[in-house]
């Protein structure tokens, strides 16, 4: 696997690994979390990512293309999760920090889904082929 591979792949380990210790601070420590009155389906949503995101780093670590395909799902769908959350949800206007981790959490998304066919040749399936 090439080097630049290795540091990609590292970099959204990291990124799920961050996202993991946030969702669940969050849902521990709900002083931390949003500090709007969620849907039920998205605060559901939001604490499953306590799930998705550590899968996510764990088969993008282990090489395995479903936590490639898996950690785009998750960047895309947190994305529009936070979009909903930070501009129709919430009242404030200008720029928040709720809005600024939107931005963040978006970058990522069209990062990893720009990136999925540069790295699917590198990783391996669940059955073992390339």
């Amino acid at each position: 696997m090439p080097l630049a591979v290795r540091y990609v792949v590292g970099v959204a380990v990291l990124v799920f690994a961050y996202g993991t210790v946030v969702h669940v601070v969050q849902l521990l420590l709900p002083q931390f979390g949003p500090q709007l009155a969620l849907p039920g389906w998205l605060a559901v949503y939001f604490a499953s990512l306590t799930l998705w995101d550590p899968l996510a780093a764990l088969l993008l670590a282990a090489r395995r293309l479903e936590g490639l395909a898996l950690g785009c799902a998750v960047l895309a769908t947190d994305a529009a999760a936070n979009w909903y959350a930070n501009y129709v949800l919430d009242p404030a206007s200008g720029i928040t920090p709720g809005r600024i981790g939107h931005a963040v959490i978006t970058a990522l998304a069209v990062a990893l889904v720009a990136l999925f066919p540069w790295l699917k040749p590198w990783l391996v399936r669940s059955n073992g082929r390339r």
